[in-house]
């Protein structure tokens, strides 16, 4: 079943369960799909919908850095699941040594030494991970380590 069919059936599902954080959360996603698509002009595919999915966690893990420097656990509290929901739709997160191998390819390849070659490392580091649900926060922080 493709992923949008998937969750506007938990969706469905959810209401009926009368589960509210859940259907709120979907109501959420499916409403970004719903742009999304109208953005495009075309309906998006499993991929497309896999990166939308990951800007939405993100979203919510920097409302998450903004709520608790102001004092606001309910809040934070309240994204913390919304994001806990939305990942069941992605791909199991990539560990952390897998993302340090590519760093380390991703160094070789373009031989980076210095803080200056950030970018380069990055966006190859990226295309070595494609697909296979990398958190660019930790790319960042390996590649920093490494080059620094």
């Amino acid at each position: 079943m493709p992923l949008k069919q998937q969750i506007i059936a938990d969706l469905t599902a959810s209401m009926k369960a009368q589960d509210a954080s859940r259907t709120s959360t979907l109501r959420m996603v499916k409403a970004a799909l719903v742009n999304r698509e109208i953005e495009k002009g075309a309906e998006l595919d499993d991929a497309e919908l896999s990166k939308l999915l990951r800007s939405l966690v993100k979203q919510r893990r920097d409302s998450i850095e903004q709520y608790e420097k102001g004092g606001r656990q309910d809040l934070a509290a309240k994204e913390q699941s919304e994001i806990a929901i939305i990942e069941t739709y992605l791909p199991q997160a990539a560990a952390r040594e897998v993302i340090e191998e590519a760093v380390v390819a991703a160094i070789a390849e373009t031989g980076a030494t210095t803080m200056k070659d950030m970018g380069k490392v990055m966006k190859a580091a990226q295309e070595r991970l494609a697909g296979q649900n990398a958190d660019g926060r930790t790319i960042s922080e390996i590649v920093k380590a490494r080059l620094s």
